[in-house]
């Protein structure tokens, strides 16, 4: 199992939820300020950027197979997204937890500011 942090559709409610309903949900997180959050048209892609703010989402437990379907979602092997280790705070500071971020250029997009 991997920990997953997820910041745009695919949280609780959200229009992509479907992919990781059947994962097992831990907690609501943020990450470290060292983040930006930038619309894309219709979903987010998230940014290491300093200055950066902390970008609210959710942290999910998930298997190798629903792992393999998320990165099919997030277009891992067409370069748009990359699954890497996220920097958290709180609780899961010290923890191994990884989360999508957007690898194309946000020139021109609009930051949405700490949530999506």
């Amino acid at each position: 199992m991997t920990l997953v942090f997820v910041y745009g559709t695919l949280k609780r409610g959200r229009e992509n939820h479907g992919w990781i309903e059947k994962q097992r949900f831990i907690a609501e997180a943020r990450t470290k300020p060292i983040y930006r959050l930038f619309d894309l048209g219709g979903y987010p892609g998230m940014i290491r950027s300093e200055p950066g703010i902390a970008i609210v989402g959710e942290v999910w437990d998930v298997d190798l197979t629903g792992l393999a379907k998320l990165d099919v979602l997030e277009d891992i092997d067409g370069g748009e997204y990359e699954r890497v280790p996220v920097e958290l705070e709180g609780e899961f500071a010290d923890q191994r937890v990884e989360g999508y971020l957007y690898l194309r250029s946000v020139e021109g997009r609009r930051d949405v500011g700490a949530c999506w």
